[in-house]
């Protein structure tokens, strides 16, 4: 059994039986000689004493120290006994000169996916926890539901149908820590009910694409033209991801009739449709609001919404409404295991209260500001750029003369700010029925905060031909 010396403050852990008994003293000692446990020139127990304490062989202390000696570890005099020797401390390493800023770094971003981050609704939400943390019942900190907490299922279940047209209970909403665990669980059940592939649209996120073929399933892009998604393409897929309202980054909302189509497509074969919502509360000009294909059969689309856009995407809040059927399997994954209870009852406070749709009234008006000023600045500055997608979302694209994306994408980088051309964004596998890439940008005017905006005008207009 393992024994104790601490007569200096210190524990040295060594077990008494076997041949390493030296070996073990002395590492014990020099790593506490080391660390600064034991401090220069502190005095130690005689060898007799110690070898008491620990229940050890005299010699065994005796040699331990001389090995420590010879090392430099310790010092040992006639009279003045063992002491830890004096050690210069190494000097601390001079601070490195921190620039101005640092170099590569870009000075501006506009790249698309992310909201303004600096005008999170600090507050409110603050408001909100604690008036959620006050009210949560004691089972709320237990393992829980695995679709979620009731409280948040039944704020999104009415926001959802009030805002988007989405027609759900709280018992087929499925909580999720975000768009891209929701889209894993779903995957992981379409390939176990033997779906071999999931048609995606032509243009979209490669994240996205490679969690889909991670959960073993291939995608297949469908073609895309001036209307959107050319769902006429679809066939023995079994699934289809989209986002229809706002086609990400082309900005395309899918016609009338594409939407009837796909849902007579998913009715007559029994296929899924999975519909990624992920911006629909910013939609900007005076016409009828474009709500969720959802609303056309609950019973043969799977619609995902996050507040990753609509508040911040570090929350890791998400949430899937689901046809009846797919609620067990998905929750039998994981659901919202993932999901910090306090986020979701705060969320759902944030909603019930109101402050939810004061906030998003605010971020329209302010979003909406700043696309009027990019369209502005382009038309003054830059006429030779035609500007797309426009009327809704937090990204805009930006149409170049030919054969010039990726020179404006590095005269952006000169001017210190962050672009993402249009062709990144392409299904390396897009049929010939979709348009070639055009020359683009794709800008996410939501991503710098409110002070930055005037600064990252100029550095844009700066590096467009």
């Amino acid at each position: 059994m393992a024994r104790s010396w601490a007569t200096f403050g210190i524990d040295l852990h060594l077990d008494p039986a076997g041949p390493g008994l030296r070996r073990g003293l002395t590492d014990a000692l020099r790593e506490a000689v080391r660390t600064g446990r034991l401090a220069p020139g502190t005095r130690l127990p005689s060898s007799r004493a110690l070898a008491g304490d620990l229940g050890l062989a005299r010699n065994t202390v005796a040699d331990a120290y001389a090995d420590l000696v010879a090392e430099g570890w310790l010092t040992a005099r006639q009279g003045s006994g063992t002491r830890v020797a004096d050690r210069a401390a190494p000097p601390a390493p001079a601070a490195p000169a921190r620039p101005d800023r640092v170099p590569g770094r870009p000075r501006y971003d506009l790249k698309p996916g992310t909201p303004d981050l600096a005008s999170f609704p600090r507050a409110a939400w603050l408001r909100a926890t604690r008036r959620a943390l006050a009210a949560a019942p004691h089972d709320a900190f237990g393992y829980g539901d695995p679709r979620g907490r009731v409280e948040l299922r039944t704020a999104l279940a009415g926001y959802l149908a009030r805002a988007r047209g989405v027609r759900a209970d709280p018992d087929r909403i499925v909580v999720c820590s975000g768009f891209a665990q929701g889209l894993r669980l779903l995957a992981e059940v379409l390939r176990r009910r033997g779906l071999p592939s999931l048609a995606v649209e032509s243009y979209g996120l490669d994240s996205h694409w490679d969690l889909v073929e991670r959960a073993g399933l291939s995608t297949v892009p469908l073609p895309l033209d001036t209307h959107g998604t050319v769902v006429d393409g679809l066939g023995t897929e079994g699934a289809v991801l989209l986002t229809p309202a706002h086609q990400f980054p082309m900005g395309l909302a899918l016609r009338p009739d594409r939407r009837a189509a796909l849902v007579d497509w998913a009715r007559r074969t029994g296929g899924l449709i999975l519909e990624d919502d992920y911006d629909g509360e910013f939609r900007y000009d005076r016409r009828q609001p474009v709500g969720a294909l959802q609303d056309l059969d609950p019973d043969r689309v799977a619609y995902l919404g996050t507040a990753s856009k609509s508040l911040a995407p570090g929350l890791r809040l998400g949430w899937l409404v689901l046809p009846r059927p797919l609620v067990n399997e998905v929750t039998a994954l994981g659901g919202a295991r993932s999901t910090g209870v306090m986020e979701q009852l705060t969320l759902a406070e944030f909603m019930a209260s109101g402050a939810y749709d004061r906030h998003l009234r605010a971020a329209r008006l302010r979003y909406r500001r700043r696309r009027d000023a990019l369209v502005a600045a382009l038309a003054e500055r830059a006429p030779d750029v035609t500007v797309t997608g426009i009327a809704a979302g937090l990204h805009a694209v930006l149409r170049l003369p030919p054969g010039t994306e990726q020179s404006v994408v590095r005269a952006a980088a000169w001017h210190g700010l962050a672009v993402h051309g249009l062709s990144r964004y392409r299904h390396p596998d897009a049929p010939a029925g979709s348009p070639a890439s055009p020359d683009a940008l794709v800008i996410g005017y939501g991503t710098p905060p409110d002070h930055a905006w005037a600064g990252t005008l100029d550095a844009l207009c700066a590096a467009l031909p």
